[in-house]
């Protein structure tokens, strides 16, 4: 039987999504804490690999295994054996025709960013951080020219292995929350929340448009060079890539047949 699991963790201490041989990524010790509950071998397939660093809300995996347990026992047993900065949200038996990516309609992300002249402390590696006032409509004006089908060439890692460039988003929102009682009165602290959804992303295309984001906001850029970045269809035209701190893969989107979870309790906590 096939089973789909929602899963979250904090990337903080992990080498990202995707098994390595030191063992230290959320996949590892997920596939850990599977093998051990069900007494055997159990290797998992994703939605969306996560960086290093990077957190995530809503991770959909699948697996195929001959064990039969409720659904509740696979989330409540597998937890029992995961750090506790992973666990399960739900698990579903779905069928065998589901895959976790290949069934994926689109994908989402959100990125949290703290504007303030102080860097983070408990929120060390659960937000981004700029100490620069940044503004809201030159940076909607800029992702504007991202939204639709293009060649994200300019936003792509070195190391992406995806087979094209070409890739479709849908939206990049761009919301603003002001922090109540700042104690700093040279800016006015606040929250900045980006959400991106799209049918793929490519390696880093996330940190690399929000590296463009900020420098427009900051003033650095006018907004219509981000159109100027799209166009060149080279990584050296963009800004460096933004930190992974703030990140988060808020998950897939399916099609109703497969009757899974659109979002899980929990995300509507962050700014």
């Amino acid at each position: 039987m096939r089973i789909a699991l929602g899963v979250s963790y904090n990337g903080q201490t992990y080498n990202g999504w995707q098994s390595q041989t030191n063992g230290n990524t959320v996949q590892d010790k997920l596939e850990a804490a599977l093998g051990r509950f069900a007494t055997h071998s159990i290797s998992t397939l994703c939605a969306g690999r996560t960086d290093s660093g990077v957190h995530g809300l809503m991770q959909v995996v699948h697996f195929d295994t001959e064990l039969q347990r409720p659904e509740s026992a696979w989330v409540r047993g597998t937890n029992t054996f995961l750090p506790s900065d992973i666990a399960v949200q739900w698990a579903r038996a779905v069928p065998d025709a589901f895959h976790s990516r290949a069934c994926a309609t689109s994908r989402r992300y959100a990125y949290v960013l703290l504007q303030s002249p102080v860097r983070p402390s408990v929120e060390t590696g659960r937000v981004g951080w700029v100490f620069n006032e940044l503004n809201g409509d030159a940076m909607r004006q800029a992702a504007s020219y991202l939204i639709g089908e293009h060649d994200f060439s300019s936003f792509r890692a070195s190391a992406c292995q995806a087979l094209t460039p070409v890739k479709t988003l849908h939206r990049l929102d761009i919301t603003r929350r002001s922090v109540a009682h700042s104690l700093h009165r040279e800016m006015e602290c606040c929250y900045w929340r980006f959400e991106f959804e799209g049918s793929a992303f490519l390696h880093h295309m996330v940190r690399n448009i929000m590296g463009c984001l900020v420098a427009i906001g900051d003033g650095s850029y006018a907004p219509e060079w981000m159109a100027e970045v799209l166009a060149a269809r080279s990584r050296d035209a963009a800004a460096p890539t933004f930190s992974p701190n703030g990140l988060y893969f808020m998950g897939p989107v399916y099609d109703a047949q497969w009757n899974l979870p659109d979002r899980v309790p929990g995300f509507d906590w962050l700014p």
